[in-house]
């Protein structure tokens, strides 16, 4: 036990004493537990134990003795003093020793064990709530253990001494200077309280300088007006810090004495003769950890007056005006007390009663809880939690006014002397949010993307990709209890949408939301498992499902028109299949103006059987394979061996395909009825040329122009090579441009496109190439660094597209 121990315990009364008889061997011993002098006690009632003869008597001095180091807070060595009692028959008689063997383990950190005796306590026990609590307890230790709030705590060492430090107060106006507890050696009392073994405690003052160090703490007074021979402690001062309400215990020998509850008005510089605070009671009487509410018309303390719930409770009595009396203590009830002990009140705010108890759950020792007042009463009682809370003792907390931040005390490990004052602070809750926008194509970082933040609370701020693809939105901009969502909009690209939130959200977090975009193709999309019965034209409810991914990028990009274009295969005549192509795409659009999509961004075409399938990668069918340029056209279906195959050949024909038709639609509030009379097929054919003609280099090489997967290029003709090459910067354009892609490439693309740039020597595939009205297939390619011509393509490569010759005269490549 320590100090501060003196101005709470100081409750306890002589209840187990008075079942000794007092034998005159251990006599001594009870008159000091009997005036709570635990440090003398002990050692005489070890004396007495050596003494004594009979079983009972050497189980009740083994008792006072585990007492004694409970009650002087030395958890370790009553542990052993209660676990020897139980070895014996005392404790089935007197079953308190299990409940006080299940705290002092709660202190000890020995949860699982002391859960085992609080159930043995309250089998014998079972109307006392200290059992069931005690059982709560020790799992709510583990749990507040391993999940601490985010509040930070750090021990206050300057203000610390070997000794007991406890109880601060802020004591002026600015926030900087504080009132404590201490029996430090510089304390008034002369020599040692038997109680503690420690000085008598004083009140000490401290200050805080510009630059955030605390002065050494000094006497709050040398006079002997506030601190005296006796124990000063719990400081509390009313909100103009002009008038100090504090705790003092007697210390005369010999003699059992309380505790009252003083009060000095300030004046000047100096503290006027403290007074007694009337509040009723005796001379035995214990008043103690006073606390004023703002208006000076409440003052809250712990008292052990008759009529309270068991223990040490808490009280209010109030008064009309600053000058009155206080009135008749009243206890705050159930809720807030228990048979345990409630001490150390604080009033935060005249609605939350902060305070320390060991009775209700927590995690060992006294705990700090919260109560609020509602509907004119107390409510039930919070666990502040690690790591305000420990498996010691934790108590007396002050918040100040003006911030989330404050002090309590403690006697957990770590500490610097028995009891320790720390400083808490509940840190802002901060966010961020940053990410990266790159090409989900080509893995390349995308800059100048827009990205729109808008929030559940009306906010809408913007930020653009940097050069490295990297936006950000500072701590400024995310906000707490907000919803947000995302929008990135990048030219040539599908806007994408993302969405964050930071509602329920209790410590600080930086977000990461990376977006992928997907360029905006120019050749026509095919949708996903839209096919159709032969000579039917109906939606099947399995293949809406397959129309979610358009639905949700119609969502996102609400500036886009898009043509919903059907096909059917090769049979039947060209009239019918043309109307059938028609009615099976308007049904994908009715479909979509069902979902909310606005049918002036929706057009329905039907190319009947005129524009075969030509597939762009590998497809199995029906358990058929279909190579990647394979075109479905009816001659190539014919050669099919097989009509299974051949059917499946047919279904692959009856698709639906989507393509962009513009990119500056303005959205309007309200959709608009789709046509219903089916749109004229137009069907456009480009005569093509077997003839391309060429320029002569220095260096006598041959440039031509070809189409690149659709992409225009100049692709240089000479010997020798590796067939198909690209310079590095030529494959990075193809990559932006969506040319070609991240599936194209041989092995892992994200390694091979990592750091905005493609490896040496890395390989790729060519879906086409096309030049003049030739065309090859699935070349292979490969990416140097070192290449200058933008594309290098040897004769071996120019003859897949078939027999040439060249004129020499007219510079051209003529095929045949």
């Amino acid at each position: 036990m320590n100090i501060r121990s003196l101005l709470i315990f100081l409750f306890v009364t002589a209840l187990f004493s008075t079942g000794l008889a007092q034998n005159r061997h251990w006599r001594a011993a009870d008159d000091a537990f009997t005036n709570m002098q635990y440090n003398i006690a002990v050692t005489k009632y070890k004396k007495a134990l050596s003494k004594v003869k009979t079983k009972p008597e050497k189980e009740k001095i083994s008792f006072q003795i585990a007492e004694c180091y409970r009650l002087i807070n030395n958890t370790k060595k009553a542990e052993a003093a209660y676990k020897r009692i139980i070895k014996s028959n005392y404790a089935e008689k007197n079953p308190i020793v299990y409940l006080y063997l299940a705290q002092v383990m709660m202190m000890n950190e020995k949860f699982e064990d002391a859960s085992t005796y609080f159930d043995k306590y309250h089998e014998m026990v079972p109307n006392d709530p200290r059992g069931p609590n005690g059982k709560e307890s020790s799992k709510l230790a583990i749990e507040y253990r391993d999940n601490p709030t985010k509040l930070k705590v750090q021990i206050e060492k300057p203000l610390n001494s070997k000794e007991s430090d406890f109880s601060a107060a802020y004591a002026d106006k600015l926030y900087n200077t504080i009132i404590f507890t201490s029996s430090r050696d510089a304390a008034t009392g002369k020599g040692l309280d038997n109680w503690t073994g420690q000085s008598f405690s004083d009140l000490f003052i401290a200050k805080l300088d510009p630059k955030g160090q605390w002065s050494t703490p000094v006497l709050l007074d040398e006079a002997g007006t506030v601190n005296t021979e006796s124990n000063e402690g719990n400081p509390a001062l009313n909100s103009k810090f002009n008038v100090l309400y504090f705790t003092r215990c007697g210390n005369e020998k010999g003699s059992m004495h309380g505790c009252q509850i003083m009060v000095s008005k300030r004046s000047g510089k100096n503290w006027g003769e403290p007074t007694g605070v009337p509040l009723g009671g005796d001379s035995t009487t214990v008043f103690g950890n006073p606390s004023i509410s703002p208006d000076d018309l409440s003052l809250y303390f712990s008292s052990d007056l008759p009529g309270g719930q068991g223990g040490k409770d808490i009280w209010v009595a109030t008064r009309k005006s600053a000058s009155d009396k206080f009135g008749k203590p009243v206890n705050l009830g159930p809720k807030v007390n228990t048979p345990g002990d409630e001490m150390f009140p604080f009033l935060r705010n005249d609605t939350s009663l902060y305070f320390a108890s060991n009775g209700h759950p927590g995690m060992g020792g006294l705990d700090i809880f919260r109560s609020t007042f509602a509907n004119g009463e107390w409510g039930k009682p919070v666990n502040l939690q690690s790591p305000i809370n420990s498996s010691a003792d934790d108590f007396s907390i002050v918040f100040c006014p003006e911030e989330d931040k404050g002090f309590f005390s403690s006697n957990r490990k770590g500490g610097k002397g028995s009891d320790d004052i720390y400083s808490f602070v509940n840190p802002p809750i901060l966010f961020t949010l940053q990410g990266t926008v790159k090409d989900d194509n080509t893995f390349q970082v995308i800059p100048g993307a827009v990205i729109k933040l808008v929030g559940s609370d009306g906010s809408s701020i913007e930020a653009k990709t940097d050069s490295k693809g990297i936006y950000s939105f500072n701590k400024a901009q995310i906000k707490q209890r907000t919803s947000y969502e995302l929008m990135c909009v990048k030219n040539n690209y599908f806007n994408k949408k993302a969405k964050e939130t930071t509602v329920g959200l209790e410590t600080s977090k930086d977000f990461t939301i990376n977006f992928m975009l997907e360029p905006i193709p120019d050749k026509p999309v095919v949708l996903p498992d839209i096919l159709y019965d032969l000579a039917k034209w109906d939606l099947k409810p399995q293949y809406q499902d397959s129309l979610q991914g358009l639905i949700k990028t119609l969502d996102e990009n609400e500036t886009i028109v898009v043509e919903l274009a059907s096909h059917t295969d090769s049979r039947g005549s060209d009239e019918s299949n043309d109307i059938l192509s028609q009615k099976r795409a308007e049904s994908v659009v009715n479909y979509l103006i069902e979902r909310g999509i606005d049918a002036e961004r929706l057009v329905a075409k039907g190319y009947g059987e005129r524009v075969p399938r030509k597939l762009t990668k590998d497809v199995v069918k029906d358990g058929f394979p279909f190579k990647a340029g394979t075109v479905l056209t009816e001659a190539f279906i014919d050669s099919l061996q097989g009509k299974p195959m051949q059917e499946a050949a047919h279904a692959l024909n009856r698709r639906t395909e989507f393509r962009i038709l513009s990119k500056d639609y303005v959205p309007k509030t309200q959709n608009k009825a789709i046509a219903s009379q089916s749109q004229k097929v137009t069907i456009q054919i480009n005569p093509e040329d077997n003839i391309v003609r060429y320029v002569e280099t220095s260096d006598q090489l041959m440039v031509i122009d070809a189409v690149i997967n659709g992409h225009k290029q100049s692709v240089t003709i000479g010997d020798g090579g590796t067939g198909l090459s690209f310079s590095t910067d030529m494959a990075l354009k193809l990559l932006k441009e969506g040319a070609i892609g991240k599936t194209d490439f041989a092995g892992d693309p994200e390694k091979i496109l990592a750091n905005s740039t493609i490896v040496d020597k890395a390989t790729f595939n060519v879906a086409e190439i096309n030049i003049a009205n030739k065309s090859a297939f699935d070349l292979e390619a490969t990416v140097l660094q070192k290449q200058k011509a933008e594309v290098l393509m040897n004769e071996s490569i120019l003859k897949k597209f078939g027999k040439y010759t060249i004129d020499k005269d007219k510079k051209q490549i003529i095929f045949q």
